[in-house]
């Protein structure tokens, strides 16, 4: 890696990401610039953290000034390839490169990456724990939270990297990874509320063609595994040359599939049973789906059928993707403040059989609220705290849809909403905060959001 000695590099955003980026080109001998809308106070220690690295920084509203004169240029995830600057730049021929093309283009192991709406981190995670139950040595990174760059140093032909990857870091790729998992893709991203971005996709057009990276450069040794229940991940068929694998809920045909809540994988002519619903930790036929794609992408590097059943048996999930946080009073307090779309709400009143307060609400993602308001209306919801921008979109909802249960609003704390919850709440209900929005109005993120839950339940 001795071609980014001596290059002046000016990284776009101090995301973690970027931090990371920071961190890699100095042990590479770059001599390193950071480039970030905030002020030196407003990032505080990170400042005098990366101070202690770099050449120097361009900060506040001209941050993006005269890139043209840095050898390369790195752009954070969340910030838009639209902006003037940054359009101005590629057209007098200047690339923009990423955190994510930079490590596709330098790991030397094969990778398998994992993209969709929701589900992306379970299913990578669980990937990685299959791989390890297997004695492989793995590296999981991506849009889970873990940035990857500064660690390709490490990693080794005989390893396996297993990377979550958002539309944001796909979509101007310009490699695939040889596993390419596409789990269900509805739409994301079509407003941007963090303060912190810029980013955000036009139409769902956009934020499907940003995914579609993850096969197009795919070779035809390569895998592309697809959700058959799914046109939006099925139409990623026509875009690659790639070994096709399908997963199915309800489709025995597939080469893993769902029935009577148990996961089955066809090899051959012989059919492999990995689980049922019983069998393992997580809620939701959802989670079914996850360990059945799962199941593919590991016997795609040839792991055996122990280590898939062992692991995904003993897995427990992520934190704030429905997590189990409390039994208060015989009441089960749940946590997926991860669920920002619709979609992702939906399939958790899906996952519980007992009677339901639901907490959503929050800030703009460009989502439309009928289908969650037509789930609401027909399973047991009992009471609906409907909180934040949403709140009166999410109301209108359920209410057009025949929704007759209690519902408050008003709400402005998450004392409040925790409060107005263990009051309406009986033995044998089941607290479930699954926002379906975006958390900006509120809360800096869903993982505050989810904390500040789990720590209010606590204190009951």
């Amino acid at each position: 890696m001795q071609q980014f000695k001596g290059k002046t590099v000016a990284i776009l955003g101090l995301s973690v990401e970027g931090i990371d980026s920071v961190h890699f080109f100095h042990s590479q001998g770059a001599r390193v610039w950071c480039c970030d809308r905030r002020t030196k106070e407003e990032l505080g220690d990170t400042y005098g953290e990366l101070a202690l690295l770099v050449a120097g920084f361009q900060l506040g509203k001209g941050y993006l000034e005269r890139l043209e004169r840095f050898d390369m240029v790195v752009r954070t995830p969340g910030m838009s390839l639209r902006l003037p600057e940054l359009v101005s730049l590629r057209k007098n021929g200047k690339e923009i490169t990423s955190q994510t093309k930079l490590f596709f283009a330098l790991c030397p192991a094969p990778i398998i990456g994992v993209t969709g709406t929701k589900g992306k981190g379970t299913t990578s995670t669980l990937i990685a724990q299959i791989l390890e139950e297997d004695g492989k040595t793995v590296w999981l990174g991506g849009n889970v939270g873990t940035p990857v760059l500064s660690r390709v140093r490490n990693i080794k032909q005989s390893d396996t990297v297993v990377l979550e990857l958002s539309s944001f870091q796909l979509e101007d790729c310009r490699q695939s990874p040889h596993i390419a998992v596409v789990l269900k893709t509805t739409q994301e991203h079509l407003a941007n509320q963090d303060t912190l971005a810029s980013n955000f996709h036009e139409s769902r057009e956009a934020y499907v063609e940003a995914k579609k990276s993850i096969v197009r450069y795919q070779k035809r040794n390569d895998v592309a595994i697809l959700n058959a229940d799914d046109p939006t991940s099925t139409s990623f068929a026509t875009e690659t040359p790639a070994r096709i694998e399908y997963f199915s809920r309800n489709k025995q045909t597939m080469d893993a599939y769902v029935a009577d809540h148990t996961v089955y994988v066809h090899e051959g002519k012989e059919v492999q049973k990995i689980c049922s619903a019983s069998e393992i930790k997580l809620r939701g036929v959802h989670n079914l789906d996850n360990i059945a794609v799962a199941s593919l992408a590991a016997r795609a590097v040839h792991v055996s059928w122990n280590a898939i059943v062992k692991a995904a048996t003993a897995f427990e999930g992520l934190e704030h993707r429905l997590e189990t946080v409390k039994t208060f009073n015989d009441v089960l307090y749940i946590n997926d403040s991860f669920s920002t779309v619709p979609e992702t709400a939906i399939a958790a009143i899906e996952s519980f059989t007992e009677p339901i307060i639901l907490i959503a609400g929050g800030s703009e993602k460009g989502s439309d609220f009928t289908q969650l308001g037509k789930a609401i209306a027909s399973h047991q919801v009992k009471v609906l705290i409907a909180v934040g921008l949403m709140t009166g979109r999410i109301v209108k909802a359920v209410k057009d849809a025949g929704y007759t249960g209690r519902i408050i609003t008003g709400a402005r704390s998450m004392h409040e909403i925790v409060s107005f919850a263990s009051h309406e709440a009986t033995a044998g209900n089941v607290v479930l905060l699954s926002p379906a929005c975006a958390s900006f109005d509120m809360f800096k993120n869903y993982k505050e959001r989810g904390k500040l839950f789990k720590h209010e339940v606590s204190l009951l």
